[in-house]
């Protein structure tokens, strides 16, 4: 995936009623700064003039966010009644969602559920980041439970530090792969490639393969949409416990790692790393 320019929007899906787009890394969904160069609303409004909305803030409805660094699946809505149906299914929970990440460390299980809560951090100088204790809010979600898991997505500066300039890689590794909205006249569903593959950058080698990506499609469509009427508490909802005040979560067993395994990573890592200006 090369970086973002107004030019090289990339549309996944289009209908009557919706796009899903595939965003760059790096990029902003809208913002009215002069010094904002480039947003998916500048590459929205430049692909297609004859969509944009002049009743909207932005002259677009985005149906959801995506952080800055994140790439990946994002949904447009066309028109109102396309965005309030939208909207409905986000707020029944009833959207899929799956995403790809690269995460420092060697995770030995091939699947988890995590079930901390998220909250704005109160801490003194960090109040502009999330962590798994205070208020309620679900930003950056993924990103700070990696990080309370003791694997932190390769890139993120603002919850998985670099320990020296040589970590620090040119994007954050997090990509939304996979997105399905089930509104009551279509279902909006989109699947994007994945930008870590050595045939789109040779410095990323995988060396082991848990699951096809194509067999984790063909699972995500099979499955029933999501209803959040079964079951237990949702997994961010107010009534899931916390760890105890003062403590650390519980993190699952991991084995050392060996410093030939630091090595190769750091080689990988030094290699995504941007050359400096001249």
């Amino acid at each position: 995936m090369e970086p973002g320019s107004v030019e090289n929007l990339c549309v996944v899906y289009r209908s009557r009623d919706f796009l899903v787009v595939n965003k760059h890394w790096d990029v902003r969904i809208d913002s009215k700064a002069w010094w904002e160069t480039l947003t998916l609303q500048k590459q929205l409004q430049h692909r297609f003039p004859e969509l944009a909305d002049p009743d909207t803030c932005y002259g677009f409805r985005f149906c959801h966010q995506l952080d800055f660094s994140t790439s990946g699946a994002l949904c447009v809505a066309l028109n109102k009644a396309a965005a309030g149906s939208a909207y409905r299914c986000f707020k029944d929970r009833k959207v899929t969602k799956a995403y790809l990440a690269l995460v420092r460390g060697h995770v030995q299980e091939s699947r988890m559920t995590i079930s901390y809560a998220i909250g704005k951090n109160s801490t003194e100088g960090r109040t502009h980041t999330m962590c798994i204790e205070g208020t309620q809010g679900r930003t950056h979600q993924l990103r700070v439970h990696c990080s309370a898991l003791g694997h932190p997505i390769v890139g993120d500066q603002t919850y998985g530090q670099a320990s020296s300039q040589e970590d620090q890689p040119f994007r954050m590794m997090l990509h939304a792969f996979y997105l399905r909205i089930p509104t009551c006249t279509e279902c909006v569903e989109a699947c994007t490639p994945d930008p870590f593959v050595p045939t789109l950058d040779a410095c990323w080698s995988p060396h082991t393969l848990v699951q096809p990506l194509d067999e984790l499609v063909q699972v995500l469509r099979a499955a029933a949409d999501p209803d959040p009427t079964e079951g237990g508490p949702r997994p961010c909802s107010p009534s899931t416990p916390l760890p105890a005040p003062g403590r650390p979560p519980p993190t699952p067993a991991k084995l050392p790692e060996t410093e030939a395994q630091r090595a190769s990573c750091l080689k990988w890592l030094s290699e995504w790393t941007l050359e400096p200006d001249n």
